[in-house]
């Protein structure tokens, strides 16, 4: 791109000496010395008298714009631009260099290709970086020394840092600063204070540079605790926790309780409710079988349970009855009247049964 603007430039810039020969213009106002934040815009001023030829912007050596009285001006870069102005006292041009980054920083010239007819200024494009402090809060006990540590990172140039307590600035003798080269041209810096607090303290950390309207600032509160204040913070903590513990069990147990009773009862209503179902199948079990043994007589009949069978019957013995028993009558032969032999009459020999015999008899319906 440079090798471009310059074989654009040249043809130019040659014209403009041919036909400035014999003429003499100069510069009346340079441009001055700019100071940026990276990001924003860069504005030079350069005045010429009047019946001038031509202007070049340079910087850092480089040609980035150039007017032509004659055609004005021809930018080559969207981040180069100018504005013109005529008066009475001559041509004002003015260079604006938007979107400044940190490489823009260097020399900047006004020239207008005639001898010791150039002017300088240079810019400065600084960079604002982050600043912060590891702990946001911080708590002290009573003779305790502590050290407090703010950072910057990515700053161009390296920050100016300071720090406060309570809005009034701490003597520097309190902290230490350290500043180290970053990466792509950016410095870092780091503040250590050393510091024994008697009281709950706030402590800022500032970071400045030229462009900032304000320092950028980090902030860290430092909470004093005393030892006398700590054991009744302790004691009162412990008594609290006793308390909320008690309540917890408590709780606890009630719970506990209330689940027991509900198994129980529910338990009791399960068994109550197994108990009456185990007797209704019983009971309809046994009407089943009464049932069944109801038609199973109405089918088949009772049984007689004196029947023998006939094979058991003809093998059955006789017992045949005692003969009567007959009297002899002895006496003295004197007493005796002789008489007709007197028959005496059998009796009649009856045979009874063992077992009588026992019929069946089966009733069909």
């Amino acid at each position: 791109m440079e090798r471009f603007q310059k074989f654009i430039l040249l043809p130019l810039i040659l014209t403009a000496s041919l036909t400035g020969l014999g003429f003499c213009y100069s510069i009346v106002n340079g441009p001055t010395n700019v100071t940026v934040l990276a990001g924003s815009e860069a504005r030079f001023n350069c005045t010429v008298s009047l019946g001038w030829i031509i202007l070049i912007w340079l910087s850092n050596g480089n040609p980035v714009l150039t007017v032509i009285n004659s055609q004005g001006a021809v930018e080559t870069s969207d981040r180069f631009t100018s504005q013109n102005y005529t008066s009475s006292n001559g041509f004002t041009s003015e260079l604006i260099i938007h979107n400044t980054q940190l490489s823009d920083s260097g020399q900047i010239e006004c020239s207008t290709q005639q001898t010791s007819e150039s002017r300088f200024a240079f810019l400065s494009v600084q960079v604002n970086g982050s600043l912060f402090i590891k702990n946001s809060t911080l708590t002290v006990k009573e003779n305790k020394t502590i050290e407090i540590v703010c950072e910057a990172l990515g700053w161009a140039p390296a920050p100016d840092i300071t720090w406060m307590m309570n809005d009034s600035f701490i003597d520097k003798s309190w902290y230490v600063n350290h500043q180290s080269q970053g990466s792509n041209g950016l410095h870092n810096a780091l503040s250590i204070l050393t510091l024994t607090p008697t009281n709950t303290e706030i402590l800022t950390c500032l970071a400045d540079i030229e462009v900032l309207p304000y320092p950028q600032n980090a902030t860290v509160t430092v909470i004093f605790v005393n030892s006398t204040v700590e054991n009744d913070y302790s004691e009162e903590s412990g008594s609290t926790w006793v308390i909320v513990l008690a309540v917890v069990l408590s709780l606890v147990g009630i719970i506990l309780l209330i689940i027991i009773i509900v198994v129980v009862v529910r338990c009791c209503c399960l068994k109550k409710k197994g108990s009456t179902y185990q007797n209704e199948i019983r009971k309809v079990s046994a009407e089943k079988k009464k049932d069944a043994n109801l038609e199973n007589r109405q089918r088949h009949g009772s049984e007689n349970q004196g029947y023998i069978p006939e094979e058991l019957w003809n093998t059955e013995q006789r017992i045949t009855s005692l003969p009567p028993m007959s009297s002899k009558f002895t006496g003295p032969a004197a007493d005796l009247h002789t008489s007709s032999a007197t028959k005496v009459r059998p009796q009649k020999r009856t045979e009874y049964l063992i077992n009588p015999k026992k019929i069946r008899n089966v009733t069909l319906v």
